[in-house]
């Protein structure tokens, strides 16, 4: 759908802010928009009009905006259920399967605990876009605040399934950081080391390494890997319980 466009921009040190279009008039919603007046400039130089702020998580890093954002356009906030409390001015909350309608688009609602306990993720199927937040990045995948790695691991699949087409627009650019570690996991995974000398690149270059997809991810992320021979061969871990391979990919990465 021609209509639907994303604009990304960054804030703050590596957060990405999205604003989408969904209609020929310029409405939009933002993603995360914690830097109120950057956003608000952003907005001001594409003249779109801003309708809703869609909420993956409470931390403040993505939360920051609500308040100034609200007051200035009298936009909606939608946010996790679970975390309505820790969000401010929240409207609308949403839960697993919740269906959000923007004009002609449709945003499905994942709860994805681990990073937060009430983290959720917002998929449009038709535009093959998703927004992740902080629980799923290029080459990694959010830190354990609050959930344990049965329950990112649970949450990860659930986004995995998703189609190879999936377009996803993450919270942060952790890119660089993250390839530097995967190599290590993964070693003969040729494909991953392709990647992470692209990356290398892009961000020499100034260039942003998101949106990545999700099949590519697939095939490189060693966070959605956990099931599968080569990556436990990798770990000196084959035929454990994959959320015990993913634990010990999450506790290796967070010693790094």
């Amino acid at each position: 759908m021609s209509d639907f466009e994303v604009h990304q921009f960054v804030a703050f040190h590596d957060n990405y802010i999205y604003l989408i279009r969904y209609d020929a008039a310029g409405h939009c919603f933002a993603v995360d928009p914690a830097d109120p007046y950057k956003t608000q400039a952003e907005l001001d130089e594409k003249g779109w009009t801003l309708t809703h702020i869609f909420i993956t998580h409470h931390h403040p890093d993505h939360t920051g905006g609500n308040e100034s954002l609200v007051a200035s356009t009298g936009c909606q906030v939608v946010g996790p259920a679970k975390e309505a409390d820790k969000t401010p001015k929240i409207t609308t909350e949403v839960s697993e399967g919740d269906e959000i309608v923007l004009g002609d688009h449709v945003a499905r609602v994942f709860e994805v605990p681990g990073h937060t306990a009430g983290h959720v993720a917002y998929w449009f199927k038709e535009e093959h876009a998703l927004f992740p937040g902080d629980t799923l990045f290029s080459l990694g995948c959010g830190r354990l605040f609050e959930g344990s790695p049965a329950q990112m691991w649970e949450s990860l699949q659930k986004l995995r399934r998703l189609h190879d087409e999936t377009q996803i627009y993450c919270a942060h650019e952790y890119t660089n950081a993250n390839a530097d570690f995967a190599v290590t996991v993964e070693t003969g995974n040729d494909e991953l080391k392709k990647r992470a000398e692209q990356v290398v690149a892009l961000r020499e270059a100034g260039k942003p390494t998101i949106p990545t997809t999700l099949g590519e991810e697939r095939r490189i992320n060693p966070f959605l890997r956990a099931d599968l021979p080569e990556l436990q061969a990798a770990l000196g871990m084959e035929g454990k319980p994959p959320a015990e391979v993913f634990a010990e990919v999450r506790r290796r990465k967070d010693a790094f």
